[in-house]
Formats: C-alpha cells, structure tokens, sequence
C-alpha cells in the first residue's frame, strides 16, 4: 500500500507541475504572480522617505467594469516654481536627492524672521525653525502655507492608500511675484506655467527610472479619458494637467481695457493642449479681461485685493445679488503689510454688506474663450469665477448640452450643485477638516444619488489655503495605527521621513502623504458611506472627462432660416436689427422689436424636423413671459414650452422632440421697458 501512495501522490505532483506550466504559459497571471512586486521600486534613491504602506495596490475594474478610488481634483505639485520661485519652499523632487528636495528658501534662516508671506496671509510673526530634512522640526504643518507638502514620496503613499487620479494645477499669479519681496526669476505667468508642465513630465520620468524605465512608474501623466482608465486598471495614478493662473494668455485688464484678443486667446489654447492641459480656469483672484472673480474674505481678501488694484488699475466692484448665489463677503480686515504697496492717498474701499455679487461677469472675450474650450474637448473649472460669470458659463453649457463643468475645491457658489450635476459635471470639496467634510458631503448626498455620481476632494496643497487641524490624541474616535485602506487591501502605519513621524490626531493634514490618514478620519466621523462616495470618484470624474471628449455640437437649424417678426425697432440709421439678424450666427449683431409687449420672432427652417430645444440668447431688453410655439404648415400652431420667470441672459427651452418647420417665439410681457430683443436664436433636435 506505501508504494501504491507514494505513486499516486507523485502522479498527482506530476499533474500539478504541467497543470502550473500551462496555466503560465496560456492564461492570465496576477501582476505577482511571479514574485514581483511590482508597486516597489527596484532603486529608490538613497536616503528617502519612508512610504509606510504594505500590500499590493488594487488593480483593475469592480464587476460593473467600473474604474475604481479616490480623485484628488485640485492640487499644485510645483507651485514652488510658480510667484518668482520663492514663495513655497521645496522641491517635489530633486535629482540630488531628498536634503536637497526638502529645504526651506534661504532668506527663512536663522529663524523665519523674513517668512514674510507667512505673516501676511497667517499672522504671527512667521518665525519658525527653517530646517526640513532631516529633522522637519516646524515644517511641513497643517497651517505653514510657504512649505513643501507634495515631496513625491507622499504622493506615493497616497496612491497607496487608494488614490487614483491627480489633477496637477499649473498655478501662478504675476501680480503676487512682482509684489513679493524675494523672487529668482521673471513674473511672467505662461513661462511659469510651461516650466511646471514640463517639470511634471520630468516627475515620471523621474519615477519611471526607480521602476526599470519609460512606462514602468506608477505615476502616468494622461492625456484622454481612456488612457486614463487603463492607467487605472493597472493599479496606477493617473495624473491630468490642468492650469489655475490670474493673467491666461496675458489676458490682463487695465483700466477695463483688455491686454488681449481673439488671436491670443486662440495661440495659448492651442498651446495649452499641446502641453497636455485638458482643464483650466480662465479667472483666479484677480478679475481679468475674460471674466470677474468670486472674491476672498478677511485680511487675505484684502490683500488680494490690493493686489487687484495693483494689476487693473480697479479695486473691485459690487452689487447685490440677483438671486440665490452671492460672491464671499468681502470684509473690512485689514492687511497692513500688502496695503503699504498702494499708491500714496488709495485706500481699499469699504463695501455693503447687502452687495456681495460682483459687478464682472463673463466678458465677450470670456465668452470666445469658453467657447474655444468647447472646440478642443477641454473642461471648464467655475470656481473663482464671480456669480455673474459662473451664471454665463453654465447658461452656455446646458445651450449646447455640453458636460465639461468642473468645481473642484469649493469656491463656487454651492446653489450652482445641482446644475453641475444636471450636465454630466463633477463636483469635489476642499479638503476640509472631517467634521466640515462630512457635513458638506451629507447636505449634498442627495443629489449625488439623484445623479449616480461619486465624490471628490480637492486638497489644493501648496495653494496657500490652510489644511485640516489635528483632532487630538484625546478625541473619543482617533484615527487607530495602522489601519486599513479603504479597498481594504493595503495597510498603512504611521508616516515617518527623516528623523520625524506624522500622526494625523496631533499633527492635522501636514502633508500629501496624510491624505489617506484623513480619509480614514472621514470614515470614523462620517461613516463608511462617505467614503463610499469618494471611492466612486474616479470613476465620475473619467465620466465627465469622457463625455466632454465625445460632445459632438449639434447642427443648428436657425442658422439662415428665413426669419420674419411682428416688427423691427428702427432708430439708427447706422444699424440693422431686422429678424434675420437673430439667425445670422453673429454674437454682436441682434434683432428688436417695438417697445410693447405683444411681439413675435418666427423662424422658417425650411422642412420639417425634429425639434427638442430652443435657444434664446437675449441683449439687455429680454422677455419676462413668453412662449415657443411649433407648426408644421405655418397655420396651426402647440405651444411645446413657455415661461413667465425669464431673467434675461441666455434661455435654453428643452421639450419632447416634435415635428416642426416653422418656430415662433411669442413674447408675452417685456422684462424691460423696452422691447424684446434677441442677439441670436438657435433649433435643435434635441
């Protein structure tokens, strides 16, 4: 019998062993399947950070075939490059290694005393001791704005810990550089903006040579939807470009004299792109020829603007709101420090607390350049602009049914949400405190499930904000070491670089490698469903991304129909406004009826089509209440839409798609006292 055994366990063995060579030779293997350990570095540089992370990151798709983890939608890895080089301190990496890397400026030894930014924007007197590696006594901290906090080996154990996509803002202010006491470079804004996109590129391949070479690191700069889904697959971050600047393009304004035009707006998209930006704002802090800004608050508010005054010749301007949406209240703190650089014998003004919307909208300028993103797939980030700018914006959006709107770290009016959301758009908060977070996250909940979409956050490191605070060692849920990723496939302890070790219940936020800790905190706070959410993010954000790229504009069927109206408003001798200037496909030309209520515009598109959506863009002179009226024969008319509540702007009517050759647009009561006047009228199927 022993024989017999030892025969079968050996024919057993046999089989085993071929089962085994053919399963690797014809069927798919895990990534280590064979012993390889694919997410470490075969040479990492020498001393370095620790990451403080076990486990294989996961890989692949959930059973929907949907991309899975956390997306951080705004945040700056080379700001340090960005206000003349010397205003956060640090590198992301450096070819010398981790002691040259993390460095503070040289004007912050012996003490801070000169870590002037510091105490304009954070009071205190900055002083704090300058030294980063290898004993990081003061720095990087959850409320030090002027120091690294995106060292690559944090990043690291962010994609660790679960985190998929990076949007890498391109950010500089010129303004703020030409003020700022200490710079080694020119102010420049483009310059800059070209330097950190080719820095980020230099960041992989950086990374890709700790790996083996090209193509090997797990940090992939994308540049479509799609090459991003298999970055993620892979079990990688997929980092975008985007750029967050005051001046794009040079698109300054002087005494409300734009600095730009249609040709320079065009050159810099076009350049943009091919630098591999797919997202952007066209206005930060400073209003600028293309649009207003949503403003800051307190001492940093005043400060910006002055610097605003500084770069346009013009403090801003205000007046109250319209509707729900306000601009952030303005404030009268005082900031000495910036206020010294005014011209003797200015002053900022004071504002109404009852005016918090600013005057500036979305300029024409603006407008041509939003529409130049529309043309090249790109997205549209909303926060920073004013109230009257976002309105345009998103007007224009739901007009062409066009999805590429992004608020990435809440600084647009929240009342805009469900708009977002109702155009394919995606939706991330700033990376406040858990508490803070979890509120925010709550009040929206809603129609994130209306909606079928995930969440986001939007750390904004080294974007001088100010990051979560610790909680306390003492609170009754701290964050327990080492705790689990949220895919439940990693391990994470505390994070230790050098000679020190973070813990986010006594340190708060410091730095990038503490994302997962405070997404960790989230879930003892908020709860597992919260995290839920962000863990669907990636897959939301690749949607909008997605459905940006695959907009295709719908052929207008106004353009050069035959158009006829009740009347035409005659004046200037100089100037046309006959019903055909509503379907010429020029902005600044319009049609203008009499000054009564009673008035219509019909179109003839000459043969019946399918028509789901009109599109009114109204001059100043609007309709209050009016209807749109379909025919077939011109005889016989439906009413498919109408309103009693417009307010001007740029109308999107959208009803069940009918069969219609003829459209009217029938004016009921003017909002205005003079007549009803159209810049241009679009149809559409739908």
């Amino acid at each position: 019998m022993a024989p017999r055994s030892y025969r079968t366990r050996k024919n057993v063995t046999v089989v085993t062993l071929l089962l085994v060579v053919l399963s690797l030779a014809l069927g798919p293997t895990p990534s280590s399947a064979a012993g390889d350990d694919w997410w470490n570095p075969v040479a990492r540089p020498a001393p370095d950070s620790r990451i403080g992370v076990t486990g294989e990151p996961f890989t692949g798709t959930d059973a929907h075939g949907r991309v899975r983890g956390f997306v951080d939608a705004h945040n700056h890895l080379f700001s340090n490059e960005a206000f003349g080089g010397r205003l956060i301190c640090g590198k992301p990496f450096s070819e010398a290694g981790i002691a040259d890397a993390l460095k503070d400026c040289p004007e912050h030894y012996p003490d801070g005393s000169l870590a002037i930014f510091d105490f304009i924007t954070n009071g205190g007197d900055g002083r704090h001791d300058p030294v980063g590696w290898p004993t990081f006594e003061d720095w990087p901290a959850h409320d030090s704005l002027t120091h690294q906090q995106n060292y690559y080996a944090w990043v690291e154990r962010a994609w660790r810990g679960g985190q998929r996509v990076l949007v890498n803002d391109l950010v500089t202010n010129g303004v703020i550089c030409s003020v700022y006491f200490f710079k080694d470079r020119s102010c420049d804004e483009m310059t800059s903006i070209r330097l950190q996109a080719k820095l980020t590129y230099d960041l992989q391949a950086y990374i890709d040579r700790m790996y083996g070479g090209p193509g090997k690191g797990w940090f992939r700069i994308v540049t479509d939807s799609a090459q991003a889904r298999r970055v993620i697959e892979q079990g990688k971050l997929a980092v975008i470009l985007g750029v967050e600047t005051s001046e794009p393009f040079g698109c300054k304004q002087v005494l409300d004299v734009p600095q730009c035009d249609k040709e320079d707006i065009d050159k810099g998209l076009d350049e943009l792109y091919a630098l591999g930006v797919r997202s952007m704002f066209l206005c930060h802090k400073f209003d600028n020829a293309l649009c207003g800004v949503r403003f800051d608050s307190g001492a940093l508010g005043t400060a910006i603007n002055v610097g605003q005054f500084l770069s346009t010749g013009t403090f801003w301007k205000t007046e109250k709101c319209t509707g729900p949406q306000a601009d952030n209240p303005i404030g009268l703190a005082a900031a000495p420090e910036a206020e010294k650089r005014l011209p003797a014998g200015v002053s900022v003004p004071s504002y109404d607390t009852d005016a918090r919307c600013n005057v500036r909208g979305l300029t024409p300028l603006g407008e041509y350049a939003v529409r130049g993103m529309m043309q090249r797939k790109m997205m549209l980030e909303i926060d920073h602009m004013s109230v009257k700018a976002t309105g345009r914006v998103l007007d224009i959006f739901e007009a062409e049914s066009y999805p590429g709107v992004l608020s990435s770290h809440s600084w647009m009016d929240l009342n805009w949400t469900e708009r977002v959301y109702r155009l394919g758009g995606f939706v991330a908060q700033y990376m406040h405190g858990s508490e803070h977070f979890t509120a925010e996250a709550r009040r929206t909940d809603a129609l994130r499930e209306k909606y079928g979409v995930g969440y986001g956050y939007g750390t904004d490191m080294n974007g001088v904000g100010g990051w979560p605070a610790p909680r306390g060692a003492d609170t009754g849920n701290p964050v327990r070491y080492p705790f689990r990723s949220a895919d439940g496939g990693s391990l994470l302890d505390r994070q230790t670089t050098g000679e020190r070790t973070w813990d986010l219940n006594t340190d708060g936020a410091a730095h990038y490698g503490l994302v997962p800790d405070w997404i960790e905190d989230i879930r003892l706070v908020g709860g597992q469903d919260v995290v839920d959410d962000l863990f669907r993010g990636a897959e939301s954000y690749l949607g909008t991304w997605g459905a940006t790229e695959g907009h295709r504009a719908e052929t207008n069927l106004a353009r050069g129909a035959t158009a006829t109206a009740s009347s035409t408003e005659w004046w200037n001798p100089f100037t046309s406004f006959a019903p055909g200037r509503a379907v010429d496909g020029e902005r600044d030309t319009r049609w203008a009826s009499e000054w009564s209520d009673d008035q219509w515009l019909r179109l003839d598109l000459g043969a019946t089509h399918l028509v789901g959506r009109v599109t009114l863009d109204w001059e100043r002179a609007y309709g209050k209440a009016y209807r749109v009226d379909l025919s077939t024969d011109g005889e016989t008319w439906r009413t498919a839409w109408s309103t009693t509540a417009g307010d001007g702007g740029l109308d999107t009517a959208r009803f069940t798609p009918t069969p219609a050759r003829y459209v009217r647009v029938q004016g009921l009561e003017r909002g205005t006292g003079w007549g009803y006047s159209l810049h241009e009228a679009g149809v559409h199927s739908g």
